[in-house]
């Protein structure tokens, strides 16, 4: 009879010592994100590398998605005579939703990943020991500037993918679905609101922090050789992903709950 409360109570307290750790990560990265000095040249490589390499990826993503949501609301709506209301639809769901969390979840894909990789090769070489050893913070040298430059540049790929998004359905509603192109865009930008680029900005700087946290939290306290490092790698892009769909319902909640 003990065992499985044995077994619930190992998995509890696992769960609740990761969660510390995590807590404990996250605050110390803030302190280090927030204080100088700051290292600019390291902020702009990896705003180079995190936003600049992205740009592929994020605007085919915001492409088809577009041009797929303009064809399944005009399918859907011409059952209600609304298919009108295709060009706000595609506007709003695009500048709320689907760039924000859809560009995040294809930047965690790449970008934690990647961070988580290189953090835990350079745990397991020893090479963040080396660093504590000459004096240097990792937490200063390696995690701010990321978090950083991630934090800063994921609104801008999210403006760049609302755009191309827009765009995509704006494509397949003239030239496909017979819309009028004047009237299209007039429907576009009646009914588009400042509150609906704004919320999908602060979205999507919110993606920005979580998924290079996670991808230097679980890069940082890589253990095991090359094993380990790819578990870290795994586990920061399912968590960056998890983090980021939780994150963004309490975001909804917060600015369109009455």
């Amino acid at each position: 009879m003990t065992n499985p409360v044995a077994a619930v109570g190992r998995v509890t307290l696992a769960f609740m010592a990761t969660t510390g750790r995590l807590a404990v990560f996250t605050g110390q990265t803030l302190r280090h994100c927030l204080q100088p000095p700051f290292y600019g040249r390291l902020i702009l490589r990896q705003m180079v590398t995190i936003g600049y390499f992205s740009l592929p990826v994020v605007g085919l993503t915001a492409l088809f998605t577009g041009m797929v949501l303009a064809l399944q609301i005009y399918v859907g709506s011409s059952r209600f005579n609304a298919a009108s209301a295709v060009a706000t639809i595609v506007v709003i769901g695009i500048t709320r939703e689907l760039g924000p969390v859809l560009g995040g979840l294809m930047v965690a894909g790449r970008v934690s990943a990647a961070m988580a990789a290189e953090l835990g090769t350079m745990r397991v070489t020893e090479q963040i020991d080396a660093l504590t050893t000459l004096s240097t913070n990792p937490f200063k040298y390696l995690i701010a500037p990321r978090v950083i430059a991630a934090t800063l540049t994921m609104p801008c790929l999210v403006l760049v993918a609302d755009i191309i998004g827009v765009m995509g359905g704006y494509v397949i509603g003239t030239q496909k679905l017979g819309f009028n192109y004047g009237s299209y865009l007039k429907n576009t930008f009646d009914y588009l609101e400042i509150i609906d680029v704004v919320s999908g900005l602060v979205k999507a700087a919110a993606f920005g922090f979580i998924l290079s946290l996670m991808g230097c939290y679980h890069g940082y306290h890589s253990r095991g050789g090359a094993q380990g490092v790819g578990q870290a790698t795994t586990n920061a892009v399912v968590s960056a992903s998890i983090l980021i769909l939780v994150a963004n319902y309490l975001i909804t909640e917060l600015f369109f709950a009455r």
